[in-house]
């Protein structure tokens, strides 16, 4: 984060609050995904208008950024609001960075991790400290540091052969407690199917 240029951080900055103001072009989207628009706001999400050279190949879709503890805007990623592939998109020669990175400054002791930014903002949204990890293969291995604190961290692994993977590295990694969900399902999905009760009911028994 120290290493970036000054422009660039300005360019991610001027980016997000222009996409931010198109934020409610994603609100049928994420009201699907469950995601209220005060959890929206606390994380700066938008969508790309194509206001910039930039940003003209990821017109349409959502932009989520990746803020750090100090409030600067570190990284985007873009999500598609339909069934276009690839799924996610990242600016040339994005590096990886941890999302929600500011929820490991409080004073919890257990900490929950999941692979992707809509599952964390879905634990945040109902009151769990949450980290989302944008894909097991961009995993650093310094980021173990973080972690070190917590008197217990839990992974929640989506239920498919890559989300077993992610947590078998996040057990390697940090000592998580893993937690399989069901196939299929992801955190946002028991969230939307479930609801809140039921998805800390299973965090609990982890």
């Amino acid at each position: 984060m120290s290493n970036q240029s000054s422009s660039l951080k300005q360019s991610l900055e001027r980016a997000t609050a222009e996409h931010q103001q198109n934020a409610s072009l994603a609100r049928g989207y994420l009201a699907q995904r469950g995601i209220e628009k005060a959890t929206s706001d606390m994380f700066r999400l938008g969508v790309v208008r194509g206001e910039g050279p930039l940003d003209e190949q990821y017109t349409g879709r959502l932009s989520i950024p990746y803020i750090a503890a100090n409030g600067a805007v570190v990284a985007l990623r873009y999500r598609a609001l339909d069934d276009t592939q690839p799924k996610y998109l990242s600016r040339s020669g994005a590096k990886p960075h941890l999302f929600g990175v500011s929820c490991l400054l409080g004073d919890a002791r257990e900490v929950v991790i999941t692979e992707g930014e809509i599952d964390q903002m879905t634990l945040t949204q109902i009151g769990v400290t949450a980290v989302g990890v944008p894909g097991a293969q961009a995993w650093k291995k310094a980021w173990r540091f973080l972690f070190e604190d917590f008197d217990r961290v839990i992974c929640l692994s989506d239920g498919d052969e890559a989300g077993k993977d992610f947590g078998n590295k996040m057990a390697a990694s940090v000592g998580a407690v893993v937690v399989e969900l069901p196939a299929g399902e992801d955190t946002n999905s028991i969230f939307v199917k479930f609801g809140a009760t039921e998805l800390r009911s299973i965090i609990r028994a982890a």
